[in-house]
């Protein structure tokens, strides 16, 4: 069903966490569109509570859409990114606060190896903790490419309406916002093409 706002359905207060909810994301001059939750993720109350690693399916995680599952409490977001999401990072590295990700607390080694604004293990996959870096606050993904009344130069990315800070699809912390450093990048690997653990490093990541 399509939405006629170009933000996604999320409330603008703050919470800790968000559950069973998509959004498309990425699309050049197109308004975002509500999708169904992907049910393959389903961990038992048990698991979440230990803050065991959690399994995501993301076979049905089409470009441009975002899945949100819970670990340890936590809002996950994992985002299929379009190549013009790609592309667009490119260039923002003088608007942002760490482009080259120095705060090591906030994300593994291995997510910067192959390219540090990508923040991620695959190109097209972003793996964060939907958690703003100021006051915990869930930031807003808006993830067209058009000018925003918060930024003229808007490339996609994430906006927390508490303080008006900003991130890009990397979640990069964009500077003169409050919130002081990157959105966090979770321990992950893949269990092959279409699976995700979330909270476990790949097998012999330093």
């Amino acid at each position: 069903m399509a939405n006629d706002g170009v933000h996604d359905p999320v409330n603008t207060g703050r919470r800790r966490f968000l559950t069973a909810t998509t959004a498309v994301v990425g699309a050049v001059g197109v308004g975002f569109t509500a999708v169904p939750f992907i049910k393959s993720w389903n961990p038992s109350a048990r698991a979440k509570l230990a803050g065991a690693p959690v399994v995501a399916d993301i076979s049905a995680l089409q470009e441009g859409q975002r899945l949100i599952v819970e670990w340890r409490g936590q809002p996950i977001w994992i985002v299929k990114r379009s190549k013009a999401i790609l592309d667009a990072l490119h260039g923002l590295d003088g608007r942002l606060k760490d482009p080259e990700s120095g705060e090591k607390d906030q994300q593994p080694e291995y997510v910067l190896k192959q390219n540090p604004e990508l923040r991620s293990i695959k190109p097209d996959i972003s793996v964060l903790v939907g958690l703003c870096t100021h006051l915990g606050c869930s930031p807003e993904m808006v993830g067209e490419i058009r000018p925003e009344p918060y930024d003229p130069q808007w490339k996609g990315g994430y906006f927390c309406p508490c303080h008006k800070s900003r991130f890009d699809m990397s979640g990069r912390v964009f500077k003169d916002v409050p919130a002081p450093i990157n959105l966090k990048v979770p321990a992950h690997h893949y269990q092959d093409d279409n699976t995700i653990i979330i909270g476990v490093d790949p097998q012999g990541a330093a």
